[in-house]
């Protein structure tokens, strides 16, 4: 038997320290071979990534890249998370949203890992009084219940209240959310909201008599659905949280009810480390808020998979993203976390879309035991630095709203829609280029695939913020080519014209066929142009077989009726070629262009 010496198992011992400087200069010498000249830190800057709000990814991070002090778990800022022990004790509460009063999906959720309901009420919902009949077999002292009841949140609680009467609730045994929300409905409909009296009244019944249950959610979902950045999502929350503690305050609640009847609901995305730092970064803000107010208190947080990210094409692919969401989203320290099963685009989920959402929490945490460990993502020098960044991005935000008079004002006045939709026209460009690729969709689309039929979900509310998603622009290119199939029994076609060998062509013929599909536009190769039902096409080769013949092919298929011919690579001159498609291009305009001159409406 070999003992090892007690080094610390330094592996790295025999080997020099490299330093900063080092590192540099090879990536100096990486850029000179790819044509670029920098050198030290622009060199540095070259590799690094542009984010939403004028933030950058860099990369490389070291012990240089300070932060200020995230504090402990449990305590101010709450950078490390609400809770001592964090996670650990269970897990985070796994919160299944259901929008029909469908008993056995909620008893069947309950009995397979859900420990908590989100019920959407009211006329967009569940009726009021449906709620007994959906809560049926449900132990209300287990199971906490957050309702979302828009405008009717009155009865809608007045009856949960009743309901937990009625059957024996001990008042504090009850737990959850009656999710008051006036500006997030205001945000959603464009009304003004409802009367704050009636939900400063529950808010006092909730903290004198219902320790566990919270009157109002910030719900954040609005301006992220309108597309909206992770600052600004986290300027608003924190401009709808103020505004509630000015309102609740002045109903004679003292500060510390206040803030205990506050929960706040967040969007996590598939860009794990920006939805970490964005939950971190919330609960320093907040707890910044609260200190000034003079009660110091966490956040409690309740995190969403996104919907914007979920696409309707490919729609399994969304598993992945909501997987990689609902890691963050734990990671991050959120409470509650709800991830929406991957048909949530195309109407309400099934029995299986369910079972995967409800699963995705349980295999993190039972089978991957991110739970085990307090504020995995603490002491990253990324993470860190990049929840410092947020949370000076979402506060300047917040402050641009506190100037305009405070978020109903930036509401009624329209500044707030048009914020977002600046962040928004941003990333639709970077859409539009696929330089923010979108599987299944914008990159590896399946013209053949045959997506799930789901009822139509219950129509959301509307009127103010718009609902945007990441597909929205490639979903109509490819409604289109439908609609064209429907009717004439075939797709739109473009003819890839291979020139030379496959390793000449493969690169350009992928991509050019990758581009294509994403319109709906099917890709035919081989044979002849004439025999492939096509109206144009497209070169694919290298730079040095296009010098050679790209102006004679284009000419033969030009010959050969030809309306229009592309090519796949970097605009030229060469005779006989419209138009350019490569990456980086515009790729939604020329898809549009492309089906406007095959008549395809």
């Amino acid at each position: 038997m070999t003992v090892l010496p007690d080094d610390g198992l330094s592996l790295a011992a025999e080997f020099p320290d490299a330093t900063h400087e080092q590192w540099q200069r090879l990536v100096e010498g990486v850029l000179r071979k790819s044509g670029k000249e920098a050198s030290g830190t622009a060199a540095e800057d070259a590799l690094s990534t542009s984010l939403e709000d004028g933030l950058r990814a860099r990369p490389l991070y070291t012990a240089d890249d300070s932060a200020p002090e995230p504090g402990l778990p449990g305590f101010a800022p709450f950078v490390r998370g609400g809770r001592a022990e964090g996670n650990t004790l269970g897990g985070w509460d796994v919160r299944q949203q259901h929008t029909t009063g469908d008993n056995a999906a909620v008893l069947g959720d309950l009995e397979n890992g859900v420990t908590s309901l989100w019920l959407v009420t009211g006329e967009r919902g569940i009726p009021v009084a449906s709620l007994g009949a959906t809560l049926d077999g449900v132990f209300l002292d287990l199971a906490p219940i957050a309702l979302d009841a828009g405008s009717e949140v009155e009865p809608a609680a007045a009856e949960l209240l009743r309901l937990y009467e009625e059957r024996g609730i001990a008042p504090e045994a009850a737990r959850g959310t009656l999710g008051a929300d006036p500006l997030g409905f205001a945000a959603r409909t464009g009304n003004e909201g409802f009367p704050f009296a009636p939900v400063a009244a529950l808010a006092r019944r909730c903290a004198e008599e219902y320790p566990g249950l919270r009157a109002l959610t910030v719900d954040a979902l609005p301006y992220h659905e309108a597309g909206g950045s992770a600052a600004q999502e986290l300027g608003a929350s924190l401009a709808t949280g103020v505004a509630y503690l000015r309102e609740l305050t002045e109903a004679g609640l003292s500060v510390e009810q206040a803030v205990g009847q506050l929960e706040f609901r967040y969007a996590a995305t598939a860009d794990q480390f920006l939805t970490i730092a964005k939950l971190r970064a919330a609960r320093r803000l907040w707890a910044r808020v609260t200190e000034v107010c003079g009660a110091p208190g966490g956040q409690t947080q309740h995190a969403v998979t996104s919907p914007v990210m979920m696409s309707r094409r490919d729609p399994w692919v969304n598993m992945l993203r909501t997987t990689v969401a609902t890691l963050a989203a734990g990671v991050g320290g959120a409470e509650s976390v709800t991830v929406l099963p991957f048909d949530h685009a195309l109407g309400l989920p099934d029995a299986f879309a369910r079972r995967i959402a409800r699963n995705t929490s349980t295999i993190l945490v039972e089978e991957s035991h991110l739970s085990r460990v307090i504020d995995p993502a603490g002491g990253s020098w990324y993470v860190e630095r990049l929840t410092d960044e947020l949370a000076h991005a979402g506060w300047e935000f917040f402050q641009h709203i506190e100037q305009q008079g405070g978020q109903a004002a930036a509401l009624r006045s329209g500044s707030l829609r048009e914020d977002l939709a600046a962040t928004w026209a941003a990333r639709s460009a970077k859409l539009a280029k696929r330089r923010e690729p979108i599987t299944g969709v914008s990159e590896f689309p399946n013209l053949a695939e045959r997506l799930p039929e789901r009822a139509p979900a219950l129509t959301a509310p509307s009127g103010g913020l718009p609902r945007v998603r990441r597909d929205e622009a490639y979903e109509e290119l490819r409604a289109r080519s439908d609609a064209h199939l429907a009717a004439t029994g075939s797709r739109p076609r473009i003819f890839l014209a291979a020139l030379g060998p496959a390793a000449a062509h493969t690169a350009r013929l992928t991509f050019a066929s990758n581009l294509f599909q994403a319109g709906g536009i099917e890709p035919v190769t081989g044979g002849e142009f004439a025999d492939s039902g096509a109206t144009e096409a497209c070169l694919c080769s290298s730079d040095a077989l296009y010098e050679e013949q790209a102006a004679s092919v284009a000419g033969e298929l030009r010959s050969a009726g030809a309306g229009h011919v592309f090519l796949a690579g970097r605009p030229g001159q060469y005779s006989g070629v419209d138009a350019y498609v490569f990456a980086g291009c515009d790729a939604v305009a020329v898809l549009s262009a492309t089906l406007d001159r095959m008549g395809v409406s």
